[in-house]
């Protein structure tokens, strides 16, 4: 009875161990992660060296070392931004996995899939593969890869969910402690130091010193350990946040500090080609510069980044229209209008090249997704097809063993296994058909779905703004400045740019602040106010329940405003002073916002008169109106109403109540 105890104990510890080598490194493995560090440093040895240790995992019918190969080759175009290679790389190694039950192998497998689903900005099935990836590698204790995916996890989950950039961000602090490699370490301290950053964002200024000191530490971390780092752009982007954070501390800032970390930054980038990080580096130094009242100097600076990269093999035009639009804002300030003309013609040249590039990668990522899911769904397919193939071989194998057995059945055997093949061949071919058929509707539904949420992006920032309003605005502007009113000119141009870019970025979120919402509303208002040459005044009211940092969907009360200003102040006598109201309330219990606005004037009767006369069609109260038909699933309440104010005093005007779900 002891022996076969013994024996049997025996034999868990060798599995045990077999099990637990089997999740270490290979040899080959070992070589294609040795030629992705180098991605950096020499990218054409790094896929050589690579696409080596693929050919001896080939040579060797390795499935295991092949997956990993193709997932570190995925990884690697994925920095040199080659969306081709990085798509067949990363779905190969997703396919070849699907082979193997090895742990180590398919968390390869979802973290290529993962990065690929994020890079093409489908941040849905990007999570679920990463998530995937995270769960697998922290069953076999890989902290270092844990740290790193956790990171980018936490970054997905921005800015939309604050908790779980949090939970996430803290996690890969904690992997990397564990892994004790300088890499994981910096990766994941980056990860956390964006949570603080956008803490400092959201309204929490008394953070600064928790979040400045964090990123010294990371600093000097990643200073003392240049060498051990790879992705050389992180020590880039934790001088970058670093820089950011005294600009945004109290006055007067460090100066020299800030300066001094963007000068570090700007090598980092000039010696590995990160192009983000030089951008950032320039930008930042030349926004400085111009705020500061150094014009001079920041010009300079902003020239040079544009000479710089004139001198380079490739073309960036994102990068020249951003170097070509500071410039345009620094000739304003210095008055030099010929200056101001001749960068606004190369910054129109730039910003269409940049435009276009930008459409055609959104093409490209779209198509991406399409041929991605596409192939996985025949992948899933020709499984299928495989199985009932097998299975057909051991039925076929059964019968045959079974007329041998004797001669005496043989008739009635052959009888029963023809009929069953004729069954068997009809029912194959229905399948067939169905699978061909429910291919052709995927397809069908993937490229519907895509062109109506397309359609509805367009539809919505359309929606924003107004082409009158814009038209109108700028001419104020430039009536201003023929006129030599240079301050208040600027002063409204920048409202208005700071609106465009608040309305373009707002609508790129799932939630933003009350407060975000109000800012946008008041640099809305007040351009409404230049237009109509102040015929009315404005007055933004909240109760004391009400929480400037709640969240709410973005974008929704402007087209009210609109409404308003348009249709009710606008048409009103000129010897009378137009008055808009907006208040806030907030139901807490019910998780809803409340915001009235009322305006005094002509009123609902008189304004359908001239809606009709005019044939006019309010785009954005409709777009307004379905999207908050859509959240009424999860949030009742969700809605508005318009009625017409009581007649008190002879006074007249409009009334809109807008609940709002509290996110």
């Amino acid at each position: 009875m002891n022996t076969r105890i013994t024996k049997w104990l025996f034999c868990l510890l060798i599995l045990f161990f077999s099990n637990l080598n089997a999740q270490q490194m290979s040899s080959i493995e070992k070589i294609a992660a040795y030629g992705y560090s180098k991605r950096f440093s020499d990218s054409s040895a790094s896929k050589k060296i690579q696409l080596q240790a693929l050919a001896l995992a080939k040579k060797k019918n390795n499935i295991d070392d092949e997956v990993i190969c193709y997932s570190y080759l995925a990884l690697t175009q994925r920095r040199l931004l080659h969306l081709k290679e990085f798509a067949r790389y990363a779905d190969t190694a997703f396919i070849l996995a699907e082979k193997t039950n090895k742990i180590r192998v398919k968390a390869f497998a979802s973290l290529a899939q993962g990065t690929l689903k994020s890079y093409i900005e489908d941040k849905p099935q990007a999570l679920d593969h990463l998530l995937k990836a995270y769960e697998l590698f922290s069953k076999i204790k890989a902290h270092d890869q844990c740290a790193k995916i956790a990171s980018d996890i936490s970054y997905l989950f921005s800015p939309a969910s604050p908790e779980k950039v949090k939970k996430y961000a803290e996690e890969a602090l904690q992997h990397a402690a564990k892994a004790g490699d300088p890499e994981s370490q910096l990766y994941a301290r980056l990860a956390y130091g964006g949570y603080l950053t956008d803490r400092l964002d959201s309204g929490y200024k008394a953070e600064w010193i928790t979040a400045l000191n964090f990123f010294k530490e990371t600093v000097a971390l990643a200073e003392k350990n240049t060498s051990q780092i790879v992705s050389k752009s992180n020590i880039g982007i934790a001088y970058i946040n670093l820089a950011d954070l005294y600009s945004k501390g109290p006055k007067p800032i460090d100066e020299t500090a800030m300066l001094n970390n963007l000068r570090k930054a700007t090598v980092i980038a000039q010696k590995y080609n990160v192009k983000i990080i030089y951008r950032s580096a320039i930008g930042l130094q030349g926004m400085y510069f111009t705020e500061k009242g150094e014009y001079a100097k920041a010009e300079l600076l902003f020239i040079e980044g544009i000479k710089y990269q004139l001198s380079l093999p490739y073309t960036d035009n994102y990068l020249l229209a951003t170097f070509y639009s500071c410039l345009k804002d620094v000739s304003i300030k210095r008055n030099d209008y010929k200056a101001y003309y001749g960068y606004d013609t190369l910054y129109a040249k730039y910003n269409q090249l940049k435009y276009n590039e930008s459409t055609q990668k959104l093409l490209q990522n779209a198509d991406a997704r399409y041929e991605s899911s596409k192939k996985l769904e025949r992948i899933k397919q020709l499984e299928l097809e495989n199985e009932l193939q097998q299975k057909n071989k051991l039925l076929g194998y059964g019968i045959a063993g079974v007329l041998l057995i004797g001669l005496i059945f043989m008739f009635r055997s052959y009888y029963f296994r023809q009929r069953y093949y004729l069954n068997r061949e009809e029912v194959l071919k229905q399948e067939q058909a169905n699978n061909d058929l429910k291919i052709q509707l995927m397809e069908k539904e993937t490229i519907e779905n895509l062109a109506a949420r397309l359609s509805l992006e367009r539809r919505l920032l359309r929606s924003q703004m107004d082409p009158h309003f814009i038209f109108n605005a700028l001419g104020n502007i430039q009536s201003m400045i023929l006129q030599q009113d240079t301050i208040p000119a600027v002063s409204y141009l920048n409202k208005f740019a700071k609106l465009t870019r608040q309305i373009l970025e707002q609508s790129r979120k799932e939630t933003i602040s009350l407060e975000e919402e109000i800012g946008t509303l008041k640099n809305y208002i007040e351009l409404q106010q230049l237009r109509l040459n102040n015929s009315f005044d404005y007055e933004i009211i909240c109760d004391e329940s009400v929480e400037y940092d709640i969240l709410i969907p973005p974008l929704l009360l402007q087209p009210f405003i609109e409404n308003a200003v348009e249709h009710g102040l606008k048409p009103k006598s000129k010897d009378e002073k137009g008055i808009l109201e907006i208040h806030f309330t907030q139901q807490t219990d019910q998780k809803n916002l409340i915001c009235t606005i009322k305006d005094n004037g002509i009123g609902l009767a008189a304004s359908r008169k001239l809606k009709i006369n005019k044939n006019h069609q309010s785009l954005s109260t409709t777009i307004t109106d379905e999207r908050l038909a859509k959240m009424q699933k999860e949030h009742p309440n969700a809605g508005f109403k318009v009625l017409e104010r009581e007649a008190k005093n002879g006074e007249s005007g409009c009334i809109v109540i807008i609940n709002i779900p509290i996110l």
